[in-house]
């Protein structure tokens, strides 16, 4: 792997030709409409979505082409705003930076408002409903008919968008040519809503907050959201026909009648299992990897994501990239929250996410949807960025670093390099604990974090924690950690909550990454085509599920989420052990506080597995 430094990345040894390079070497050459053209399209069902399209236009004394290729966006959270008479301020706060990038480089842009929200009509009756898919499909239709389209088809988009992006290729449409998920799930179960198997209550909570907002236009509410917090905002902007709005009263009418998050959510407590009114409908419903057999493999995908980025979206764009590998790929992992809005280094230059991201994505596009000679080809398929060394790597393929480092769980509260003399340590939960508001599950609610774990000194002392002698050189973790325990509980059930910690030569302590668990889902399986991993896989199914036997122990592997650290010389290696988190998580079980108890030595070797990297 090769290193380069966030701060001028323009010189990395990490790309031949860095994104901000690439970016800066790629001026507009187009102008942007005054606003776009906007309409409905009638679906096959007589559903009518709203669309705006944006299409280049000369520069002064230029001509424009014929025809151009089109990015997608498919959008629940309003294509665009209407704006108070008099407004200033940015009507489109989620897409607006695609429509900036693609469209003075000479791309035709569509955003659409998914059935259901915005000015679209219908009522949604899913999160990610099949509806959309099909849906997707048939806006690519229109799009290939019109006289501006060069015929080929790109999506992309952060969260929900990215996620649609999948979804669209998914539906093997010739004119489909590259997707870009940004920030996106692969499985809506484990990647975001219950990572683990462990509800996320907040998430759920506060997310079904935000769309009653948009999608009943209740300002009330999104004025709580600084995405939506504009006073000028005025609700979804109405289509071009339908300049009095009485449209778009009748289409919000219908959106009444929408499924709310938080009844819909628990239905899923299991993976894969129907709804008892639809067995045809699970969490695969809209999961990406359900459909990902039926990607074509001349789609080329670029999946991005950061080392903060919810309860497990960057493992879902990991899992993308291991699954599609018959396709051209590539992998991009930051030093991002949801969405790359900041940067969670601790040892940042800004909070904002300065890094030109958007530049490997306009790179990604030209290259296999415009046939732009960029130089992509050249490129390493892995860039990933190590917090701490504030560098970019380079790598062939993931995991990045393949041999492991074994630190093993040893009696007075150490890691050793060796397994110790046997024994066990206790540790009663407490429900009441919790691991904070600034975290890596606030900003996937629409949260406004801007700082990440600022608080986390002294959490890790109320927990089971086991501490490492200090190292003697640097060394850089990438990829996956693997906790390998060796437990028993005293309840049959229990949430197991991992996490990782750099204790500084000075004291200072530093979160580095977490694992959850729910104890009823710790039989692995072999990880099926459509949905590979690198580190053990769960069914999440009723079927696998087995209380524990109070008392009897048992090996549980539990993998951490995936990041780049670098641990500094001096540092020590903190592994510490929760059955709770009452800030995001229910109890495990109800009202009956387990008491763990972890064994380790030679004939439990209780362990943590760690990828890691000479510095």
């Amino acid at each position: 792997m090769s290193p380069s430094t966030e701060a001028d990345e323009a010189g990395s040894s990490a790309w031949r030709v860095a994104p901000g390079a690439y970016l800066e070497a790629r001026p507009p050459c187009f102008a942007q409409p005054a606003a776009p053209e906007s309409c409905y399209v009638t679906m096959r069902d007589g559903c009518r979505l709203a669309l705006d399209v944006h299409l280049p236009r000369p520069l002064e004394g230029g001509s424009a082409p014929g025809s151009f290729p089109t990015i997608l966006l498919f959008t629940p959270y309003y294509r665009r705003f209407k704006l108070r008479p008099g407004a200033r301020g940015e009507a489109n706060p989620n897409s607006g930076k695609f429509r900036d990038l693609f469209v003075p480089r000479g791309y035709a842009v569509v955003i659409v408002d998914v059935r259901g929200t915005g000015a679209s009509f219908g009522t949604r009756d899913s999160f990610r409903s099949p509806k959309e898919r099909e849906d997707s499909r048939e806006i690519t239709d229109w799009v290939v008919a019109q006289p501006w389209s060069n015929g080929r088809v790109g999506a992309t988009g952060v969260s929900y968008l990215g996620a649609a992006a999948d979804f669209l290729a998914s539906t093997g449409h010739p004119a489909v040519k590259a997707i870009a998920p940004l920030f996106s799930v692969w499985d809506t179960y484990s990647d975001n809503y219950f990572p683990g198997g462990i509800a996320l209550k907040e998430l759920t909570r506060v997310y079904d907050e935000l769309m009653v907002g948009l999608d009943h236009d209740r300002r009330d509410l999104l004025k709580n959201f600084v995405y939506y917090a504009n006073p000028d905002f005025a609700g979804p902007q109405p289509v071009d026909e339908d300049p009095d709005g009485i449209l778009l009263a009748q289409a919000i009418r219908e959106h009444l009648g929408n499924f709310r998050q938080t009844e819909f959510m628990p239905e899923f407590r299991f993976r894969e299992e129907p709804l008892p009114y639809d067995p045809g409908f699970s969490s695969a419903s809209f999961s990406p990897y359900a459909v990902s057999d039926r990607i074509r493999p001349d789609v080329a995908v670029l999946s991005v994501s950061g080392w903060m980025d919810g309860a497990g979206y960057m493992n879902g764009a990991v899992s993308r990239f291991l699954t599609l590998d018959r396709n051209p790929r590539h992998l991009l992992l930051g030093p991002w929250d949801h969405g790359a809005r900041i940067d969670v280094s601790p040892w940042r230059r800004s909070q904002e996410a300065c890094f030109p991201y958007l530049g490997e994505v306009l790179r990604f596009f030209d290259h296999y949807l415009a046939e732009r000679d960029t130089g992509l080809a050249a490129e390493a398929p892995v860039h990933v960025y190590a917090m701490h060394a504030e560098a970019w790597r380079e790598a062939a393929s993931w995991p990045p670093v393949a041999e492991t480092t074994d630190l093993h769980l040893g009696a007075e509260a150490r890691l050793l390099a060796e397994p110790g003399a046997s024994g066990a340590a206790e540790h009663r939960v407490d429900f009441a604990a919790g691991t904070g508001r600034g975290t890596r599950y606030e900003r996937i609610a629409g949260i406004n974090s801007t700082e990440y774990y600022a608080d986390w000194a002294g959490r890790t002392d109320r927990m089971l924690s086991f501490t490492s002698a200090p190292l003697a050189a640097d060394r850089e973790l990438i990829g996956h950690a693997l906790a390998d325990l060796w437990l028993s509980s005293s309840e049959p059930d229990a949430g197991l909550f991992v996490y990782l910690t750099e204790i500084e030569a000075d004291g200072a302590e530093r979160y580095v990454t977490e694992g959850l668990l729910r104890a009823l889902h710790r039989a692995e399986a072999p990880a099926p085509e459509r949905y590979r991993t690198t580190w053990p896989f769960r069914t999440f199914r009723r079927a696998q599920a087995a209380p524990l036997v109070p008392g009897r122990v048992e090996r549980i592997r539990i993998p951490l989420l995936p990041t780049a650290w670098r641990f500094a010389a001096g540092s020590r290696i903190r592994v510490s052990l929760a059955g709770a988190d009452a800030d995001h998580c229910g109890q495990i079980p109800h009202g009956r506080p387990p008491l763990l108890r972890v064994h380790f030595g030679a004939d439990a070797p209780s362990r943590i597995a760690l990828p890691l990297a000479r510095a």
